[in-house]
């Protein structure tokens, strides 16, 4: 079979795999395993609290919680790494192969922890592990997705290449809903109980079927096209990585996708998803499954806007539709995480000052001045109680000796507010606000980062700062996030600054919009074949 002519001429004619498959099999082909990989990733993220306290000293669960955010966070790190190791692999032999290897090693990682024996059974060797399998999740990452958005990109014609790559980003985000839909249908049939003593184990040993599937349809897959075309003439980079960042030109590409695009993007996905899910979780005390269920719902109703802000730039420019949502993230995130906060603040306050005062019990409590902070327990906290400041005044139908207890050690407690549907419908319209703004973002990306490097090491140029923009940056929000909220409590203040943590990405995005808007060019590449 002779390759295809890649002239002007021929601009937008059919590639050998869109006759044989279409190019709808080939985005499927592309997508089912990125899916998958985002499913395995993102399940131990959305178990970071029950992983905690499996894998790690359970004597002191901030620490501990921490801890397993870091070890989620090293995947992220490591991102960039595989990046250079499956780009480099791409660049050289292929993109089908690559990432193909990339898809079976996430899979046996992830298979992996769900057999990993807890830290009470094995002791300091447990966390050890995980950390191990967490790095190999992260190196296969780091060549996925530039192996499958290449691999669509040069599939896809003249004037929808942003269409098209669009579904590759929506597997992202639907990687993270099945993740979730996985977790709390595991939770709910075996129970609280037996889930967080080992049902927690089944979405991760699950995963393997699914990897077999995958595997299976990119055994099937042809190679890109253009990728054939310059191994059959000859002309396939010898050196990626030499070529990608020694090149003063195609290096100043690479530094302006980072610092003007995948940056702020990233900060701005991993905030929309996992860091909303941690403050809705930890900050505002809703129950784990009332929780999960929120973000399912907003990142389901926001999912087609990928593809909407992506055909759009097919028409417009990629440029200013990721820099609209950066701007708008840096406005809105604080009056909207403020909304989250006062709703559940509100429900707590209903509860708390309800006529059943017999419901109520204080755990403990801090008087400062006419201020006291409470734990209290009430109908409406199914497992556990909440802190809530008040005043000496509002607590008068208490007891003098239910007050005298301010010199007890605080103790640890489950917080779980279920909301009513009033609430629920308003924080899912408050995160589905915050996952527009990854859609602006996240939709053109794959397809402003194929239009700026060449086909010779488009898979090494646009790995790179793709994975660092997500993987560093991106990757680490909900780590550093709750790291600036932890250390925003005081003696004075125990419950601390809830909105400490959007300090972090408001000031990547803020710096990336600048970047972006005064060096990036709107202008796209309609010839992707050079």
């Amino acid at each position: 079979m002779t390759n295809p002519s890649f002239s002007d001429a021929n601009a937008g004619a059919p590639f050998p795999d869109e006759k044989k498959w279409g190019i709808g099999k080939v985005i499927a082909a592309s997508s089912v395993g990125t899916l998958i990989e985002w499913y395995d990733f993102y399940i131990f993220g959305s178990l970071a609290v029950i992983i905690s306290s499996q894998f790690f000293p359970s004597d002191n669960p901030t620490a501990a919680i921490l801890s397993t955010l870091a070890t989620f966070a090293a995947g992220f790190i490591v991102r960039p790494f595989g990046a250079l190791v499956f780009g480099r692999l791409g660049d050289l032999i292929g993109r089908k192969y690559t990432f193909l290897l990339t898809l079976l090693i996430m899979g046996l990682s992830t298979f992996g922890i769900g057999l990993v024996p807890n830290y009470a059974s094995i002791g300091a060797a447990a966390p050890i592990i995980i950390l191990i399998l967490r790095l190999l999740q992260g190196l296969a990452l780091g060549g996925e997705y530039g192996g499958a958005a290449t691999y669509v990109a040069e599939h896809s014609p003249i004037g929808k290449r942003g269409f098209y790559t669009s579904f590759i980003q929506t597997t992202a985000t639907l990687g993270l809903f099945l993740s979730l839909i996985v977790i709390v249908a595991t939770r709910q049939s075996v129970g609280v109980d037996a889930f967080n003593e080992w049902g927690w184990r089944l979405p991760f040993l699950g995963s393997v079927v699914l990897i077999g599937i995958s595997v299976y349809i990119r055994m099937k897959m042809s190679e890109s096209p253009m990728f054939a075309k310059i191994k059959e003439e000859g002309t396939v980079s010898k050196n990626p990585l030499k070529e990608s960042f020694a090149h003063r030109g195609n290096l100043k590409m690479v530094l302006l996708a980072l610092f003007g695009a995948t940056a702020g993007q990233g900060v701005v996905w991993y905030t929309g998803q996992f860091y909303a899910l941690s403050f809705i979780q930890r900050t505002c005390n809703v129950e784990f499954v009332q929780s999960n269920w929120i973000i399912a719902v907003a990142v389901l109703l926001a999912t087609p806007f990928f593809i909407v802000f992506a055909a759009w730039s097919d028409r417009v420019g990629r440029k200013w539709i990721m820099l609209a949502g950066m701007a708008l993230a840096v406005l809105c995130y604080r009056p909207i995480y403020k909304g989250m906060y006062g709703i559940a603040d509100l429900e707590t306050k209903t509860e708390i000052s309800a006529e059943k005062k017999e419901d109520r019990s204080v755990v403990f409590d801090a008087t400062n001045g006419d201020s006291i902070l409470v734990a209290v327990k009430t109908s409406k906290f199914t497992d556990g109680a909440v802190f809530v400041e008040t005043t000496k005044a509002s607590f008068s139908f208490l007891s003098q000796q239910q007050l005298g207890n301010s010199k007890a050690q605080k103790p640890e407690v489950k917080k779980s507010l279920t909301l009513p549907p009033g609430g629920f419908w308003k924080m899912v319209l408050l995160v589905f606000l915050q996952v527009i703004f990854v859609t602006m973002v996240y939709g053109p990306i794959a397809a402003f980062l194929v239009e700026l490097f060449p086909t010779r090491i488009r898979y090494t140029s646009m790995s790179l700062p793709y994975h660092i923009g997500n993987g560093v940056f991106g990757g680490l929000t909900p780590f550093i996030a709750t790291r600036l909220y932890e250390a925003s409590k005081t003696e004075v203040n125990p419950i601390g600054d809830p909105y400490a943590g959007l300090m972090y990405p408001t000031v990547i995005a803020a710096v990336c919009f600048v970047i972006g808007a005064l060096y990036m060019s709107n202008k796209r590449d309609e010839n992707v074949m050079d």
